[in-house]
């Protein structure tokens, strides 16, 4: 893998260093409550300590973007930041959360130390320019229709906005109704244009709008797209774990069981150390 700029992720640690082993991002897709936040963070953070990667807690105070509008959306922004307050001081982890207006930029940005940038969204210039001038990382995810060299005109906005603090993350390509497919040469591509590049490795096995009022997943093809990313080379793999995904308030089908997570990323280790030549 070529060098990246690296990118600070507040006072934690950079992501895009080659030398180092991936960054995971993970967590519940929605934030169902505080108790279950703190479990699961608590038991991610203690899998990636013993397997000296580093960890990022991922989990959405809102999802805007559902299928039906009677979907369960989440605990709102107020009580999504309290919560996520508290993983972050209590387990001294870095927390990140998706925005979908410029106004909760600044809101969010007192709590998280990297605001995610949803992949319907990644072209809206006022959204990227509030979120950039934060001053907080930014991930920005690929969104499902655009070839993997337009990022560098998302990424020319944000530079703009006065931030090189980018991350870009692949999540899969649209292919067909209700389909979508992960062309693995858009990560080098994407990482050709000097940012480190995240593999979102459950939202790349989504069905959007598959069953008609949700979204439909293949839970047992992550793990085989995860492999293929990492031997070809990324800085950090983000994947949304959950105690019980058959019963998650989103995004079930593709979500990962909280008890398969030590084994999936023991597994993932060996194959990154490899690709790094650690």
């Amino acid at each position: 893998m070529h060098n990246v700029k690296k990118v600070k992720i507040d006072n934690f640690f950079d992501i895009g260093d080659n030398k180092k082993r991936f960054t995971f991002i993970g967590g519940p897709c929605a934030i169902e409550s505080e108790e279950m936040s703190l479990k699961v963070a608590e038991y991610l953070k203690e899998v990636c300590e013993s397997l000296d990667i580093n960890f990022v807690f991922k989990s959405s105070y809102d999802k805007a973007n559902r299928s039906s509008i009677h979907s369960p959306r989440g605990v709102g922004i107020d009580k999504g930041m309290e919560i996520l307050s508290k993983v972050k001081s209590e387990f001294n982890v870095p927390v990140i959360t998706d925005v979908h207006d410029p106004f909760q930029c600044e809101i969010v940005s007192e709590v998280v130390d990297i605001i995610q940038i949803p992949a319907f969204l990644c072209r809206q210039t006022d959204l990227l320019i509030a979120a950039a001038k934060t001053g907080k990382a930014l991930n920005i995810k690929k969104g499902q229709f655009l070839a993997p060299w337009d990022m560098k005109n998302v990424i020319h906005k944000v530079e703009e906005a006065g931030s090189e603090k980018i991350l870009l993350c692949e999540r899969g390509t649209t292919f067909g109704y209700n389909n979508l497919t992960v062309d693995m040469t858009g990560i080098v591509e994407m990482r050709n244009l000097n940012y480190p590049v995240v593999f979102d490795a459950t939202h790349a096995v989504q069905k959007p709008g598959g069953k008609g009022l949700s979204t439909g997943g293949n839970r047992e093809f992550v793990f085989p797209l995860m492999r293929a990313a990492l031997a070809i080379g990324v800085d950090a793999i983000f994947a949304e774990v959950h105690p019980d995904p058959d019963n998650a308030f989103s995004d079930g089908p593709n979500q990962l069981y909280l008890e398969h997570i030590k084994d999936i990323l023991e597994n993932a280790v060996r194959i990154d150390d490899i690709a790094r030549n650690i």
